[in-house]
């Protein structure tokens, strides 16, 4: 698949612009080699609990 395939099935699917996809910069992701360490892949969530965030900066108004 190339990557204008790509950008034109994301498109389609999300009802986005073929620029906005190519500017957002998707591609196909690399497939895991099977002799990686678990330990490797050992990563820290990445994601934001926008309530903890939410929750912390009032609490910080308050003071």
């Amino acid at each position: 698949m190339t990557q204008a395939q790509l950008n034109e099935l994301i498109a389609s699917a999300t009802g986005d612009d073929v620029r906005d996809i190519r500017r957002l910069g998707f591609h196909l992701a690399i497939p895991i080699d099977d002799e990686w360490e678990s330990d490797e892949l050992d990563w820290p969530p990445q994601t934001v609990d926008w309530d903890a965030v939410e929750q912390s900066r009032n609490q910080a108004a308050q003071r």
